[in-house]
């Protein structure tokens, strides 16, 4: 093995779900070696793979004793920037879980403490790695602006998974934590720039605090005419009707997921699968009829979260070692967090917010 291809040494902060998941990634990738998880709480259920890995309850201490070269910061969003920046300061490279942070000027702090270490920073969009993702994006660029999104993932959440909403909601609201990858899709479709932002939010349980909302949406309208909703609720009293909602409309068509109706809103594959994406084209020939049949792809052999995860790791790997320009991936991120943050601003303040 060559120095060039020694493994990337990796620090894991954070084991809830999305950390359990990308330190295995870590563990099965061999250009990987994991040197240390952290976990604030101690102790975590981890799959077995993991549990040869010694556990250490503070991020700062173990950046400082392991001098991993990659950060990958999977904790609560409050703790994402601080932590970022100190592996920066470090001189690790960083992945860290979305959303960035939990403000804007926190967001360009991380950007900007990248930059001056010269160092990779990828953020947790974990549906720009998706084959049919992907895909969708691309059919929709197609069919040309302007556009209307309409995007929707609504969780009945009970027990456990309503439990990490409820920790999840201590700082962000799910239009914010959910709506930053939705948000990021309608940024890739359209290459316009968004200038207004309107969202509301409703509370609709105790179990959460006075001044958060457990069901929210937010409309975002873009330069070109372009204009989205995205809508997100989490916990026991949410309907599974229409809970996952992807759709793009253009005056050529338009292009939509096709979910299997007996999926279950709380099943973390559910979020990534599609099922099928149907192009229709608006066409229209004599007597008005359409030309074209409605076209339903299939995407067979889907990846499942792990895989997912797998992947995004391998694209870290990959911006790393062949040092790939991230500087539109980084401006993404900032731009998506940007617009759910106003309408979260939007939400508590009843006014619409011009970016």
């Amino acid at each position: 093995m060559s120095s060039t291809e020694k493994p990337i040494r990796v620090l894991v902060a954070g084991l809830g779900n999305m950390g359990r998941s990308h330190a295995l990634a870590y563990h099965n990738e061999p250009g990987f070696e994991i040197v240390g998880l952290v976990n604030r709480s101690g102790p975590a259920n981890l799959p077995e793979e993991l549990d040869r890995y010694v556990i250490q309850p503070d991020f700062l201490t173990a950046l400082a004793e392991l001098k991993p070269d990659l950060c990958s910061i999977c904790t609560y969003s409050d703790s994402h920037a601080d932590y970022a920046v100190a592996a920066f300061e470090a001189g690790c490279h960083v992945f860290v879980e979305k959303p960035l942070a939990t403000t804007v000027a926190d967001a360009e702090r991380v950007v900007v403490a990248a930059r001056k270490a010269g160092k990779k920073l990828v953020i947790g969009y974990i549906l720009r790695h998706h084959p049919s993702w992907i895909r969708l994006i691309s059919e929709a660029r197609k069919l040309g602006p302007p556009y209307v999104f309409r995007m929707n993932l609504n969780q009945q959440s009970s027990g456990p998974t309503w439990d990490v909403h409820k920790a999840l909601m201590q700082t962000t609201p799910p239009i914010v934590d959910c709506g930053v990858h939705y948000v990021d899709v309608m940024c890739q479709i359209t290459d316009a720039k968004a200038v207004e932002v309107r969202g509301m939010g409703l509370r609709l349980s105790d179990e959460i605090a006075p001044d958060m909302y457990n069901y929210g949406h937010l409309q975002v309208l873009f330069d070109d005419g372009s204009l989205g909703w995205y809508e997100a609720g989490w916990g026991p009293m949410m309907s599974e009707t229409a809970f996952f909602v992807k759709d793009v409309m253009s005056p050529k068509g338009s292009v939509s997921i096709v979910m299997d109706p007996n999926a279950k809103s709380d099943d973390i594959d559910t979020h990534t699968k599609t099922s099928v994406i149907r192009l229709h084209s608006a066409e229209t020939g004599p007597g008005g009829k359409f030309i074209h049949p409605d076209e339903d792809m299939t995407m067979a052999g889907e990846p499942g979260h792990q895989e997912l995860c797998d992947l995004e790791q391998a694209y870290v790997l990959k911006a790393i070692r062949e040092d790939i320009d991230l500087t539109r991936h980084m401006d993404d991120a900032v731009q998506s967090l940007r617009i759910c943050l106003a309408a979260d601003e939007s939400a508590r303040t009843g006014k619409p917010v011009k970016l």
